[in-house]
């Protein structure tokens, strides 16, 4: 049978990449990368995920603390039962310890309580739902990087304040569509607004979005807020463009990376706002860990997943470090449990805490694309309007109904 680079990758076979020579006596930890690398969130995450995590174990250097570690990588292909079946057998054949990445909310869901039976850890980067930390909150299990309340908070408050006072979405119809448009809603009613309708797009495999825009269009909303990420968004804020839509209508684009806008062009993206934790321009330290990357992965620049997947790796190699490979292995709740009790620190977003919930909180900030003329060159996208603070950018602790909570 032949197999193709996608089918090698969805099964996770000829994917190990041995960062150092283990020696039989020294514990080995393993890490498990698991996003879309072939469809529509392969920039998003992708083999940049696998390299931001590399990097942190790179610069860690496990070895001199006494244990090794190897990374594993494959492609779920955005569909839950694929990547249940990766993930059971990581963790029962091929020794993984922990889980890293996973986008797309139906998939992040379906692996959630896999991990907690086999008492792994989960640190997710690329999965936006909410849900996470609420009611399927797991002590085996840290939501690293962005969710759906703060990127609803951010980007759909600012558009809110600007006078965008009526809303029609366009939603991705899976689980983080349907959080990232409740979420919008709700602060968008909070503040006086109005929300005059929705419509919802096949997941994975829409292309075409002209009948959605022109429904958008007819509602006579100001707003068209886009529920979808990766090339959807692309592909929705093309086609809005191609049919003067965004000339009737403000689009808030509610999950949007700095690679979309690379993909979009400055031309058609120039004045769009969205949300990240995390921008390569940000700062000092920002800059500095993008040099370290960006010649690794020279067309597609570290978004927020992507540095959130070396943030958390360097954490959890740190409190593998602290408690013991051995008994880090041995038992994922205590390897979180010990993540919590840590504060986390590195270049991509400073200081940060882990809180009861799962949640780890960090600043937001609200960028505005820049034009073209602004740009001093490639990547060069946004300027920043506003940061959130980190104990505001996320939904309050008391507010997610995790059963952690009231364990």
């Amino acid at each position: 049978m032949k197999l193709s680079r996608r089918t090698l990758l969805a099964s996770g076979a000829a994917t190990t990449l041995p960062l150092a020579r283990a020696r039989a006596q020294t514990p080995t930890i393993k890490i498990g990368v698991m996003n879309d690398m072939s469809g529509t969130y392969q920039n998003t995450g992708g083999m940049t995920s696998v390299i931001c995590a590399r990097q942190a174990v790179e610069e860690f250097n496990p070895v001199a603390k006494g244990f090794n570690v190897e990374v594993v990588f494959a492609d779920h292909q955005n569909k839950p039962d694929n990547a249940v079946s990766i993930v059971r057998q990581w963790f029962d054949r091929d020794g993984v310890d922990m889980l890293l990445d996973v986008p797309t909310s139906s998939v992040a869901l379906a692996v959630q309580p896999v991990v907690r039976e086999k008492n792994k850890v989960y640190l997710n980067s690329g999965a936006a739902s909410a849900v996470l930390t609420g009611e399927q909150c797991s002590p085996n299990f840290v939501h690293w990087t962005y969710d759906t309340y703060m990127l609803a908070k951010s980007t759909g408050g600012a558009m809110v304040k600007a006078g965008g006072d009526s809303w029609y979405f366009i939603t991705a119809d899976y689980a983080f569509g349907h959080a990232l448009e409740n979420d919008t809603s709700n602060f968008v009613k909070k503040q006086g607004g109005k929300v005059l309708g929705a419509v919802r797009t096949p997941f994975p495999g829409t292309t075409d979005f002209s009948s959605f825009l022109l429904q958008a269009q007819a509602s006579g909303a100001k707003v068209l807020g886009l529920a979808n990420a990766g090339g959807d968004t692309v592909n929705s804020i093309k086609q809005a463009a191609e049919f003067g839509i965004n000339q009737k209508m403000k689009i808030a684009s509610l999950l949007m990376f700095v690679t979309d806008v690379h993909a979009l062009g400055l031309p058609v993206a120039q004045g769009l706002n969205l949300s990240e934790t995390f921008y390569w321009d940000l700062n000092d330290r920002t800059r500095a860990f993008t040099n370290r990357v960006k010649a690794k992965t020279p067309n597609n620049w570290p978004n927020m997943v992507h540095a959130g997947c070396y943030s958390a790796t360097l954490h959890y190699l740190k409190a593998v470090a602290d408690m013991g490979a051995a008994k880090a292995k041995d038992d994922g709740r205590a390897a979180i449990a010990r993540m919590k009790a840590m504060p986390t620190e590195d270049d991509c977003f400073g200081a940060g805490i882990i809180r009861a919930d799962g949640r780890r909180i960090v600043p937001s900030y609200l960028f505005e694309v820049k034009k073209p003329a602004e740009s001093k060159g490639p990547w060069d996208y946004f300027k920043l309007v506003q940061t959130t603070p980190a104990d505001e950018a996320f939904r309050p602790l008391n507010e997610g109904n995790c059963p952690l909570l009231r364990s």
